[in-house]
């Protein structure tokens, strides 16, 4: 009897230790479906003080880029190996970096700690990455670009205007709206000017990447090359007719009138760097000497890239819209002033796939040179 109830004994706490081993088996396998299931913790929300920040960190960084660049090529050119040439051009790196910083009210320390920041912390790069696509044009890190997403604008002939410049406008190649048409076609400039630099001891190269230019700014002027066929020009030239007509129809709000002036004459700053940008790719290709194409192939990457991002002509340490200044970056933030002031108002998708029926047109390109 005494064998059996030990028998008995046994085989429980046995089955006891099975039982608890089983539980504990269970929740380590359970874990990993555990931690699929559960969502990650999402990051604190950014302040708007801090984004406001990161922004504007982002507009530094793109003109120190720009600085360093322009250097880089230098220092690498043949013709600046010696010694004293590589000197001075580090000095001039420095400095130009220095005045970048001043104009911008930010120290050198500081620049570095912002740089740390936006390479540390994920929800400060994903701004920072953000706001260098949207103002250079470039895709986001690991992506490709891609169309982009309609905006809401208000209903009635405002926004079809509105519409036309942001959302889709029938006689572009893609039927994207004339904004982002010219923004991919300054995109392309830029591109074939930084070509155009790789070697500028190589005048075919450099004659070849400025006809490039010239077909993404004005192809009515070069017809062939890697632009869309519609060009910088023609399409900033719509912006600026279709801002004026939104200003000037009837019930247009405060908002309305008074950003679509700063998106008009942005637009038509960006005309006239189209047509000083063919001008001086025309005496690129006339040029018999690399050493003369050269100094103007330099010339020629800045001013593509005023295209997007305007230029600071009155030396203030900012771009704003005004005359001389703007390009279509400030196109871009100053659509979208107007329509954040225009919020309260209904609002509509606008369909890029086709013309509103309110357009009236006589399947012609108002725009046509």
């Amino acid at each position: 009897m005494h064998q059996v109830n030990h028998a008995e004994r046994t085989r429980s706490c046995l089955t006891r230790r099975v039982g608890l081993a089983l539980a504990l088996f269970s929740i380590v396998i359970a874990q990993p479906s555990l931690a699929q299931k559960t969502p990650a913790p999402q990051p604190p929300a950014m302040s708007s003080a801090a984004r406001d920040d990161i922004v504007a960190f982002a507009k530094v960084s793109i003109s120190v880029a720009q600085v360093r660049d322009s250097i880089q090529k230098q220092l690498a050119q043949p013709r600046n190996k010696t010694p004293q040439a590589q000197q001075q051009l580090r000095e001039q790196l420095t400095s130009g970096v220095a005045e970048v910083l001043h104009h911008a009210g930010m120290s050198e320390e500081e620049f570095r700690h912002k740089t740390y920041l936006v390479s540390t912390d994920s929800a400060s790069r994903a701004v920072f990455d953000e706001t260098v696509a949207r103002m250079t044009g470039a895709p986001l890190p690991g992506q490709v670009g891609a169309a982009p997403l309609a905006v809401a604008v208000p209903a009635g002939p405002v926004g079809v205007h509105i519409g036309h410049v942001m959302n889709g406008f029938t006689y572009t190649p893609k039927g994207l709206g004339l904004l982002p048409t010219a923004m991919e076609e300054a995109r392309v400039a830029a591109v074939h000017a930084g070509l155009a630099a790789r070697d500028l001891e190589n005048l075919g190269a450099m004659k070849l990447h400025a006809g490039h230019v010239i077909n993404a700014v004005d192809p009515t002027v070069v017809a062939a090359g890697p632009g869309l066929g519609y060009g910088v020009k023609r399409a900033a030239l719509g912006i600026a007719t279709h801002m004026d007509l939104a200003a000037k129809t009837p019930g247009a709000s405060d908002d309305v009138v008074m950003h679509a002036n700063h998106v008009a004459t942005s637009a038509r700053n960006t005309v006239q760097r189209a047509d000083a940008i063919v001008a001086l790719a025309k005496r690129i290709q006339a040029a018999t000497a690399a050493s003369d194409a050269s100094v103007l192939v330099s010339q020629l990457v800045s001013l593509t890239t005023e295209l997007m991002l305007g230029k600071d002509s009155d030396a203030d340490g900012k771009v704003t819209w005004k005359e001389g200044e703007g390009g279509l970056q400030q196109c871009d933030e100053h659509v979208r002033l107007m329509l954040a002031g225009s919020k309260g108002s209904e609002s509509f998708e606008f369909e890029i796939s086709a013309l509103p029926s309110s357009w009236n047109s006589n399947d012609s390109d108002p725009f046509d040179p």
